[in-house]
């Protein structure tokens, strides 16, 4: 932590600098996100920045390792997990990559989430058999890397989420006095995509791409697995703290499932999108979006650390006015 902390600065500073370089790197390349059906912008965006603070992270872990702040295993998970899900997202960013492929690499990234799982000894759940927990946790990896690139929809959502949840999921691991190494590795990703943000938030001057949302799905999965199987935050704590995204991104995909013949296919019909274009303004989603997170989600989150009996009513409370809005704005607002 102490390492951080003196890093703090000159990490937000890299990260700054390093969006700034990149952002005329990628108009020069032509690395752009152009006006589509599916996108709510209108004008083409620099698009892949999110290279910047997840290939940064990787660094930082690294000299954290080196400094031994961090074990072998999460390292290994983080690190090499972490650059290749970055580098797939840029790669997609750059020259879109098939879907299948896709799926197969996300399953292999996933895959080796487990891996470094069982060489921590996290998988002896007695309670469940080996063959139906590894294709469970396989979905939900791949669900929760899917899911956070869903959230990349308007302008500042996937960052300003990704700054919550960090800060909010240190705190927790603060409050609880469990895995203090991790409680660096949350802050690190706040500082770096805080670093990130100013250049997101509405009207974006560029967009985190592929590159930043599969690196954000990828290590938050990889976190939740780790952090619940290990008992340091329960999987209620971790739904509590994903709060409208967790509500967004389920119903939208149920609600679609039913409603949509081929549900599978890219859209741009979640309850955010639907209301980014009533209200014309990016910035009203985001921001209310913020506030829901800041004065719902995190009086809840704490709540259920000191009343952990409670966990369950209070996720649900949590989530339950976003899942009334998704219903409402999601889908049946909008199939398309």
């Amino acid at each position: 932590m102490d390492l951080i902390e003196f890093l703090i600065i000159p990490i937000f500073a890299c990260s700054w600098m390093g969006v700034f370089l990149y952002k005329k790197y990628a108009i020069l390349n032509r690395i752009i996100s152009n006006p589509n059906y599916r996108t709510l912008h209108e004008v083409p965006i620099p698009s892949g920045g999110g290279v910047i603070f997840s290939l940064l992270f990787i660094l930082s872990i690294f000299l954290i390792w080196l400094n031994q702040q961090l074990s072998d295993n999460l390292f290994f998970m983080l690190g090499v997990g972490g650059v290749t899900a970055s580098l797939l997202g840029f790669k997609d960013d750059v020259s879109n990559i098939k879907a299948s492929n896709k799926l197969i690499i996300q399953l292999i990234l996933s895959s080796w989430v487990i891996f470094c799982l069982y060489l921590e000894n996290l998988l002896y759940l007695n309670w469940l058999p080996i063959f139906i927990l590894i294709p469970a946790l396989l979905f939900i990896m791949v669900w929760f890397i899917n899911a956070y690139n869903f959230i990349d929809g308007v302008d500042g959502m996937a960052a300003s989420g990704a700054i919550f949840l960090s800060l909010t999921l240190a705190l927790v691991l603060f409050l609880t006095d469990k895995s203090v190494e991790l409680i660096p590795v949350f802050i690190l990703i706040a500082i770096l995509v805080g670093g990130f943000i100013s250049f997101n938030w509405p009207p974006a001057s560029i967009f985190m791409g592929d590159a930043g949302s599969v690196f954000l799905g990828y290590t938050f999965g990889s976190l939740m697995l780790y952090t619940t199987l290990n008992g340091d935050i329960t999987i209620w704590v971790w739904i509590t703290v994903f709060g409208y995204f967790f509500a967004d991104t389920m119903v939208t995909q149920i609600v679609r499932v039913i409603l949509v013949k081929k549900w599978y296919l890219p859209h741009r019909s979640h309850a955010y999108q639907n209301l980014a274009r009533i209200t014309a303004s990016h910035s009203k989603v985001t921001s209310g979006v913020v506030l829901y997170n800041i004065f719902w989600v995190l009086p809840l989150t704490i709540l259920s650390v000191f009343r952990p009996e409670n966990e369950v009513i209070i996720a649900i409370i949590a989530i339950l006015p976003a899942l009334i809005i998704t219903y409402k704005y999601g889908p049946l607002f909008s199939s398309s």
